[in-house]
This record gives structure tokens, sequence and C-alpha cells, in this order.
């Protein structure tokens, strides 16, 4: 994976720990890469990331396709709506700064809920898709 993807990675988790609305449905900043043991749920947790060459005949550049969940154990989809709605507010369309590289577009493609196998947990999936261009 290039470095640019981890670039992008960090821009989208500063964007997302600075969203007030997403924060406080979260009740804190807690989006994670490595989820403490015992963290307290609801939390946001980066996934798969793909990351593909977009380079033209004469500018480098990339698709990053990033995932991001929700988890939550709260009664209904209620909640795990709203924090993929806030999480969409915050990243789709954005103007992240990203070092080493101009990001092109930043889109939702999809979201999607499901119920874990443990019965209790919801997990609120998004995948997101970044072209980036060479600096």
């Amino acid at each position: 994976m290039s470095s640019v993807s981890l670039e992008l990675q960090k821009a989208v988790f500063q964007t997302l720990s600075a969203d007030g609305v997403l924060t406080g449905l979260l009740g804190g900043s807690r989006i994670y890469n490595d989820v403490p043991r015992g963290a307290a749920l609801p939390y946001v947790t980066f996934g798969e990331s793909t990351v593909r060459d977009w380079s033209t005949g004469s500018d480098e550049g990339h698709e990053h396709l990033l995932t991001i969940s929700v988890w939550s154990r709260a009664n209904g989809e209620r909640e795990v709506h709203q924090i993929l709605a806030a999480v969409e507010a915050a990243l789709d369309d954005a103007a992240l700064t990203v070092a080493g590289a101009r990001l092109v577009n930043l889109r939702h493609e999809f979201s999607e809920i499901r119920r874990d196998t443990d019965g209790e947990t919801l997990r609120g999936l998004m995948r997101l898709r970044a072209v980036t261009e060479a600096a």
C-alpha cells in the first residue's frame, strides 16, 4: 500500500475526530484503527482498504477504497444510521489535505447495516472511494 494511502487515512481520521456531530453521537472521540480492550460502544473503526494505480500517461495517481465500520449495541438501527450519516456528511466530497498528494475527490459509495454473529452487536459498513494525484 502506498504512503499516500496512509496519509489519506490520517486526513480522514483528523476530519472525523474534529467533527462535533460525530463525536457527540459517539460520546467522545471513539474512532479507532485498533480498538482498545474494553472500549465503550458505539465506536467507529477503519477497516479494509484497497489502493489501485490510477495513473495517466503523464500523471501518477491512485484510486483508494476505504472501509469504515460503526459498531453499536443500541436497540434497533437508529444509532447506527445516525452515525453513518454523520460520517458521510463529514467525508463525502470533503476537501481534505493529504500530505504528498492532491485529493481529486472523495465520495460515499455505499452503506449497509448488519447484525453481528453475536446477535447483539450491529455493524454499519461504509465504503468510500477517493482519487489522489501526485502533489
